[in-house]
């Protein structure tokens, strides 16, 4: 599939899901892992015991640390194009935290086309809206507009 064929795909598509990746659980390995690696060690995340003495009950994953999964989400459930060579992170045009994720808690991340327009000869920028659900809460963690690239072969 060229950049003409992914444009006039992605045009269809609009306003549809177009992918949910499986669930991924969040544990306190994983949000030590992101507190070390991004030097946020804030006792809400780190400290089980104190935490537990919260609101919360334990431990919750920093915001940051959901809005990451969705790389991980994306690469696992949106459909790749022939003849991209990569894609790339162009950003948000608005995020939202609207829920707490508890340690323990299962995430997954679900994907609605918005836009999509080609840039220039290589480049297709698509625009989704991210919804980084947590299982068995109906309120999502996170809602956002993600923009992203995809880099065709130049043939």
């Amino acid at each position: 599939m060229n950049i003409t064929a992914a444009l006039e795909a992605g045009k269809r598509q609009i306003g549809e899901e177009v992918g949910v990746s499986d669930w991924l659980q969040v544990t306190q390995s994983r949000i030590d892992i992101f507190a070390a690696a991004t030097l946020d060690m804030q006792w809400i995340h780190t400290e089980p015991e104190r935490a537990a003495e919260t609101a919360f009950g334990g431990t919750i994953a920093h915001g940051f640390l959901t809005l990451s999964l969705a790389g991980h989400f994306a690469q696992s459930c949106l459909p790749q194009d022939d003849g991209a060579v990569m894609g790339i992170n162009y950003g948000f045009d608005k995020i939202r935290f609207l829920t707490p994720v508890r340690e323990g808690a299962w995430l997954r991340g679900r994907f609605t086309l918005l836009a999509v327009a080609q840039r220039n000869p290589q480049e297709l920028l698509r625009t989704h809206q991210l919804i980084i659900d947590i299982k068995d809460v109906e309120t999502p963690a996170l809602v956002g507009t993600w923009l992203g690239l995809t880099v065709f072969d130049a043939d």
